[in-house]
């Protein structure tokens, strides 16, 4: 078992996008996702000719959604504990282990939309980033739309450097660069990028950017602020998320970074 696997053995996932800054991640992300589906339904394809791989689905919050509102979903996931819970949810989903470095399973050019929501979380280098960009590009359709989800440096440093007081030991372990860049560490399981990051490896890629926007914005900052709101309080905080989501000038301070990209 890889350190990764153990790791999500212990994390609960379906309690994470259960709980309120979750649920503004989710929402905000399906808006988009909807968005493109409606384009392609628009364009003549009936709901179920549609298809969608979702790359690194964890327990299926994506992909069975998506199912059961009747698109042709399959869903690859590295972790078996992940996997067993989403092949017991009761859906259409084609469900399969696997690695988004390597989609040998999966032939060339034959998906409408692809989710790279979890993976490039956990690789470290360029080079691993750039072979799951071209993974997910190689099985999505010319003119197909690709998501590729990040985690944000900002949110990393202001959240585990200073708001948890390891600002001064990650100096010392060379953990952040001089103007605060975190450097890739292995032994803390998640990678943060920068918007510069994620543009030179679009280049890389030969991925046409379409949008870019976060989906949760300062939901994580603000935990235990949103928990207290009242549901009618907490939908306008959505709507909010919603309707700043894309403004270039907070893109950065967010947890999570969507970027949505055309194979050209």
């Amino acid at each position: 078992m890889t350190k990764l696997e153990a790791y999500y053995n212990k994390f609960n996932e379906e309690k994470r996008l259960g709980s309120r800054h979750g649920q503004v991640e989710y929402r905000v992300s399906m808006e988009y996702i909807h968005r493109f589906l409606a384009a392609c339904e628009a364009g003549g394809a009936a709901r179920q000719e549609i298809k969608l791989l979702d790359i690194g689905a964890g327990t299926g919050r994506y992909s069975v959604a998506l199912a059961d509102e009747g698109y042709d979903v399959t869903a690859v996931e590295l972790v078996r504990y992940n996997l067993g819970i989403l092949k017991k949810k009761a859906s259409a989903v084609k469900a399969m282990q696997g690695n988004a470095l390597s989609l040998k399973k999966l032939a060339d050019n034959v998906f409408d939309v692809t989710l790279l929501f979890g993976p490039m979380y956990h690789l470290f280098s360029f080079e691993e980033k750039l072979r799951a960009l071209a993974e997910a590009k190689r099985v999505t359709k010319t003119g197909g739309v690709i998501f590729a989800a990040y985690c944000m440096n900002e949110y990393g440093v202001i959240s585990y450097a200073f708001k948890e007081r390891n600002v001064l030991a990650c100096m010392e372990e060379q953990r952040l660069t001089r103007d605060f860049h975190t450097v890739a560490d292995e032994k803390a399981l998640y990678d943060y990028v920068r918007v510069e990051d994620i543009d030179a490896l679009n280049r890389a890629a030969g991925l046409e950017r379409l949008k870019l926007f976060s989906p949760d914005g300062p939901a994580n900052y603000m935990r235990p602020f949103l928990n207290r709101l009242t549901d009618e309080e907490f939908e306008a905080f959505v709507q909010y998320q919603l309707a700043t989501c894309e403004r270039q000038d907070l893109i950065g301070a967010g947890a999570h970074t969507v970027d949505i990209l055309r194979k050209i």
